[in-house]
């Protein structure tokens, strides 16, 4: 029997941010797919768009970038820098053949737990129609 195709997501969070929504989405026994895993960082600007592709290219099959949005506790135009390296992270995309639906990033407030479940569902729900990425 073969095993249905349970997609693995790679989610940056940022630390004061969208992270204590993600821990309080787990202390309020919320569910959303089992197969993510976290990677904290200060600030969502930092995510580099190599970064992406590298998570793509080994194992996971969708990226998601729980944004800081307007409340970035660092950088005034945090939003505008974390676009910009979401675009050169697509052209990357693209230019591997990967398709660019596989990273998502959504603004996350730090008690943004059903818009959180509500994304990283979709998401998955989404990463299952495409299935797989295809390999070289």
């Amino acid at each position: 029997m073969e095993e249905k195709y349970k997609p693995k997501i790679l989610i940056f969070s940022t630390e004061y941010i969208s992270d204590p929504a993600i821990d309080l989405t787990g202390l309020l026994h919320k569910h959303y797919p089992p197969t993510t895993s976290i990677i904290r960082l200060p600030c969502s600007s930092m995510v580099r768009p190599d970064y992406i592709l590298y998570a793509l290219k080994n194992g996971f099959d969708g990226v998601f970038i729980a944004a800081d949005g307007t409340d970035c506790p660092f950088m005034k135009d945090c939003t505008e820098r974390t676009a910009k390296r979401v675009d050169a992270a697509i052209k990357l995309l693209q230019k591997e053949g990967i398709e660019p639906t596989r990273l998502k990033m959504a603004a996350i407030c730090s008690v943004c737990v059903e818009p959180f479940i509500n994304h990283i569902t979709n998401f998955y729900n989404t990463l299952i129609k495409l299935g797989p990425i295809k390999k070289k």
